[in-house]
């Protein structure tokens, strides 16, 4: 029999396998589902910086006046949905998915801002969280900001959160910065535990007919995961961090890969919201498959076997990959 087990933020889990944020994680009775059919932790949906502010701020008589200050935040998304829910309602609600469950449950916490919001994360920990997912979504809309400073800003809000809690913390990024290992390292020197690669950003869509700006919700599929893959393979060993590897993870291959790049953990949302809480069993069986049948004794035995430093042709993750690949066509 081989050994899934794996660790990820200090938390021992049972397989690498944890559900990512979704409607799946955000009630009791689905939660518990998700642990009976296999899953090793599950991350909580997010706690919105705008929710957050809308509550102190008294929604509707200051939800357009807050604007100037938290442009990015406040402006990107139209406005709070259902699956969005109140800062006393999620902390209550985080609270009873813990109590469901007998696996790790983390919090999450979507912002881009320093201030007040941070003493969310203690109270995050005292509902019961074991962990926290600190969610960095920023669209940078200033032409006057500077990378340099949006980073700055990223580390800032990182120590800050860092210093309110004493649960690990993990902390989700975007592709998008000009030199990722650099801000990866930065991460972790504020603190960060663990780093999750990457944050899925939803593109708006038009109504031409009405002329409006649409919410659009695509879930993913298999080829997002070439790009925390890569990233990933890249920064093991280099950064003192565990890695958690999101979007694009739809079959046992596809974690396998993941944890051959360097991952702690993968997380999956949208193949089971797809297809249901069988597939986790699925996945699972045919991950022990595969290790048994290639003479794998342990998931801490593959992970990093294909990272940037363990194979033969690290060029493979480099420049010198680009120019083979688009001359093989």
């Amino acid at each position: 029999m081989v050994d899934l087990t794996t660790n990820y933020l200090g938390l021992a889990l049972k397989n690498p396998f944890v559900a990512s944020s979704s409607p799946l994680t955000n009630k009791p009775e689905t939660a518990l589902k998700l642990e009976e059919a296999g899953v090793s932790a599950l991350v909580m949906p997010s706690l919105f910086e705008e929710q957050i502010i809308h509550e102190s701020l008294r929604l509707d008589r200051d939800y357009t006046r807050g604007a100037e200050s938290f442009a990015e935040a406040l402006s990107y998304l139209p406005e709070i949905g259902q699956y969005s829910i109140g800062p006393e309602k999620y902390l209550n609600n985080l609270s009873a998915v813990k109590r469901a469950v007998g696996i790790p449950v983390l919090g999450s916490l979507n912002g881009v801002s320093t201030g007040g919001w941070v003493d969310y994360a203690q109270r995050i920990e005292q509902a019961g969280a074991d962990a926290l997912e600190l969610n960095l979504y920023d669209i940078c809309t200033d032409p006057d900001m500077s990378g340099q400073e949006l980073e700055d800003r990223h580390v800032t809000l990182v120590r800050d959160v860092r210093a309110r809690v004493s649960i690990p913390v993990a902390i989700k990024l975007s592709p998008f910065y000009t030199a990722l290992p650099n801000v990866a390292r930065r991460m972790t020197e504020a603190g960060a535990d663990g780093l999750v690669l990457f944050n899925r950003f939803y593109q708006p869509d038009f109504d031409l007919e009405a002329l409006e700006v649409l919410p659009n919700l695509v879930l993913s599929n298999s080829n997002e995961l070439r790009l925390p893959l890569r990233w990933i393979a890249i920064l093991y060993g280099k950064i003192r961090a565990d890695f958690g590897l999101t979007s694009g993870l739809h079959s046992a291959e596809d974690l396998i890969k993941a944890v051959m790049a360097g991952a702690s953990a993968t997380m999956v949302a949208s193949e089971l919201l797809m297809h249901g809480f069988g597939r986790v069993t699925e996945i699972l069986n045919d991950v022990q498959e595969w290790m048994e049948t290639h003479e794998y004794v342990s998931i801490e035995q593959m992970k990093g076997s294909m990272s940037h430093h363990a194979v033969g042709d690290p060029s493979a993750f480099e420049r010198a990959n680009y120019m083979r690949v688009l001359s093989s066509y």
